[in-house]
């Protein structure tokens, strides 16, 4: 049996997949239609590269936009076996058939306040005999014999063949059944993500200025260690968590990106030391700024996490904002860009302040070619 292709499907980001299906799914909903409108999504991509965050995205971007409460559920499909799709078999009442329990992950609550997302991760890591149970999932939306509720979302996610991660074929009868999307790295994309989500400082400075780190996914190489958006993630968790002290954490840090961007990384973060204090400039000082490529990105990195902690603060807001006219015009851009990404509408706010709103209407095209 031959691999399925990839090279006739849509390439997209993470952002673009979230917003083309929430935008789906929403309308199909808000128009009453069912949900089976869209066909079952099998979302490809190598390992790390972020669909299982996409998928948590999805849920939140559709919960905004019809005013329904959404429930991801999630499946591992590697762990599974095709019995545990079915559920445990028993007798029936009088003894004389055998009926199957519903397994706990299939019960979803059918109300129609309710949108259940069953979220089949790792599929093309399971074994052909579960693929195969896969079939009725998504296309007849049945598990043995009990029924995926009207109000459920079916979306599937693996690693390409070509990634040499662990990946079976999928069969072509599987393949036809599914609205299948590759899922491509952009640092634009992941970015607005990482802001947005409280991502350590840090970690967006460093690889603001050396994006080539975000996804160092090799297929050919047989390293344990290294950098993708879950990865980096995993390491905002620990300076978020634990210590934003790089050279305490480095040991750990090593055990998620490799030892070569662990270095990379801990070289790169000394520039802290040499950065204005950031308060002061919410406070409305104007302290002297650096001037090293690296340091501006360190500096605008931190601004930009200060300012998502003190959102609603717009005295202060607008204090950074003076300062960070002052900035070289490449690098304001690249500020004001990151503070409209802190939140949906965020930019509304923004333009209520002078300062910023003159800024948009003399430099604002500077954001199209942002450094």
């Amino acid at each position: 049996m031959k691999d399925v292709k990839l090279t006739n499907i849509p390439e997209m980001t993470i952002g673009k997949m979230v917003d083309k299906l929430a935008k789906a799914y929403s309308t199909v909903i808000n128009n009453g239609l069912p949900i089976k409108t869209v066909p079952s999504v099998m979302l490809w991509g190598p390992p790390g590269v972020g669909k299982s965050q996409g998928v948590r995205q999805i849920a939140s971007m559709i919960e905004d936009k019809t005013g329904k409460e959404v429930r991801v559920t999630d499946v591992r499909l590697l762990l599974f076996n095709p019995i545990d799709l079915r559920g445990i078999p028993t007798a029936n009442a009088d003894k004389t058939l055998a009926v199957w329990l519903k397994p706990q992950i299939f019960h979803m609550d059918p109300s129609n306040n309710i949108v259940n997302i069953l979220f089949l991760d790792e599929i093309s890591a399971a074994p052909q005999s579960v693929q195969a149970a896969a079939y009725q999932i998504t296309l007849d939306r049945v598990v043995g014999e009990h029924r995926l509720p009207d109000n459920c979302i079916v979306i599937a996610a693996g690693n390409r063949t070509t990634d040499k991660s662990v990946a079976f074929k999928m069969p072509k009868a599987l393949a036809n059944r599914l609205l299948h999307i590759e899922i491509e790295g952009s640092f634009d994309s992941w970015k607005k993500w990482a802001i947005s989500s409280g991502i350590n400082d840090k970690v967006i400075g460093f690889i603001s200025f050396r994006q080539g780190f975000l996804m160092g996914f090799d297929a050919g190489s047989e390293d344990l260690a290294f950098p993708t958006p879950r990865s980096w993630e995993m390491v905002s968790n620990l300076l978020n968590g634990i210590s934003d002290d790089i050279d305490e954490m480095y040991s750990l840090i090593a055990g998620i990106v490799g030892t070569g961007v662990a270095v990379e990384f801990r070289t790169w973060s000394k520039v802290y030391k040499d950065l204005p204090p950031i308060e002061d400039i919410f406070d409305g000082k104007m302290p002297v700024c650096p001037k090293n490529t690296d340091a501006l990105y360190a500096l605008i990195s931190s601004m930009t996490y200060y300012a998502r902690n003190h959102k609603e603060e717009l005295a202060r807001i607008t204090n950074s904002i003076r300062y960070g006219v002052k900035l070289p015009p490449d690098f304001a851009a690249v500020l004001f860009k990151d503070y409209m990404n802190i939140e949906d509408g965020y930019k509304t706010k923004l333009l209520s302040i002078p300062e910023f709103n003159k800024w948009m209407q003399t430099r604002g095209s500077l954001m199209n070619g942002s450094v």
